[in-house]
């Protein structure tokens, strides 16, 4: 939490320029689809707390990433044929150019911070040092012991940097795109929110880290937007050893267990007869007592491998939030049409057209 305390002036940053750019929009009309916005914060938050002072890098290494995305995408929609992907055809040669761009870019930004890290240099308020920086402690602690060094390597941690980009920016945007849509929705609940935010900072004060941290009506819309949309739809999991599940369920190891999210967070069971609906005061004592008790809301995982970003999308979101709220009330556009659609994470398949207005 220290750490994510220095992250709060890039996320600021971040979130500053995307309410200019809305500013701008809305010279020229009142309808914006704040779909394509929503996903470029997220990814300029990413590029700015993973890479630092590397961030222009960070952008164009991004974008690659998303082109090979869509990419994979593309190719997963297709009936599957084996060896196709073999065939030089344009998509395949485009994939393997992308695949070779991104691994020179990111090789090179992390060997520089590795060179400098050598040197000295120490910089530990991007993701990318704190990383490195911990993998330097493992490496020295494990010297002189037998056996290999343990510690990652240059590759590997190519591999977490890329990770850094698909799990910290798509989960973040669709968070973020969710809550504007079901606020927009919900006009009661859009009010409420804004009145704890200024009542808290103000019109103009800047978000500080002490005040996110007690926004009690806002985590409680986030909390019920994870629960309605949860960006990743389901979880796979191996199970490592033999195992028993209650009294009749028999596991070996190997088998793969697939966990719903979202159907467990739709059971009406759980949740009662209103689980369709948008009524975030189901969280209003917090988590546990909204789920009796039970292991049936982890929009982020649960257990030894829960998500290690949960603090940080959801420190960026409230950020967010409270800047979009200061500057802005918002609804539907007759033009929006909601056709939310699981592509890894659950997006807008027409975008997210809303009538804004600035305050």
């Amino acid at each position: 939490m220290e750490k994510l305390k220095l992250m709060l002036p890039a996320f600021h940053v971040s979130c500053l320029e995307m309410i200019r750019s809305w500013e701008n929009a809305l010279k020229e009309s009142k309808e914006v689809d704040v779909w394509p916005y929503l996903h470029n914060l997220s990814a300029d938050v990413i590029s700015r707390t993973a890479f630092g002072s590397s961030y222009e890098e960070g952008r164009k290494i991004f974008q690659l990433l998303t082109d090979q995305a869509e990419l994979v995408i593309q190719a997963l929609s297709k009936i599957y044929i084996p060896g196709w992907r073999f065939v030089p055809t344009k998509k395949n040669l485009r994939m393997k150019n992308i695949a070779k761009e991104l691994e020179y870019l990111l090789t090179n930004v992390v060997n520089k911070r590795v060179e400098a890290l050598r040197n000295g240099e120490t910089n530990n308020d991007d993701l990318l040092s704190i990383l490195l920086e911990s993998n330097f402690k493992v490496v020295e602690e494990s010297k002189g012991k037998q056996g290999q060094l343990m510690g990652m390597t240059i590759k590997e941690v190519v591999e977490e940097c890329k990770l850094f980009y698909f799990a910290g920016q798509e989960t973040t945007a669709v968070l973020l795109l969710w809550t504007m849509v079901l606020l927009a929705q919900h006009q009661e609940w859009q009010q409420r929110a804004r009145e704890e935010v200024i009542q808290v900072f103000g019109k103009d004060g800047n978000p500080n880290f002490d005040g996110l941290n007690r926004l009690k009506i806002v985590t409680m819309i986030l909390n019920e937007v994870l629960r309605l949309y949860p960006p990743v739809v389901e979880l796979t999991r191996v199970i490592e050893e033999d195992m028993k599940l209650g009294e009749s369920i028999h596991l070996q190891a190997g088998t793969a267990i697939s966990l719903p999210i979202v159907l467990f967070h739709h059971d009406k069971e759980i949740w009662g007869d209103d689980v369709k609906e948008f009524k975030p005061d189901r969280f209003a004592e917090g988590i546990s007592k909204a789920t009796k008790g039970l292991a049936c809301y982890f929009p982020f995982g649960w257990g030894p491998r829960v998500c290690i970003g949960q603090n940080f999308a959801l420190l960026e979101a409230k950020m967010a939030v409270v800047m979009i709220l200061r500057r802005f009330s918002f609804e539907l556009s007759p033009t929006y049409a909601h056709a939310p659609y699981p592509i890894v994470t659950i997006q807008p398949q027409f975008g997210a057209h809303l009538i804004m207005h600035q305050i």
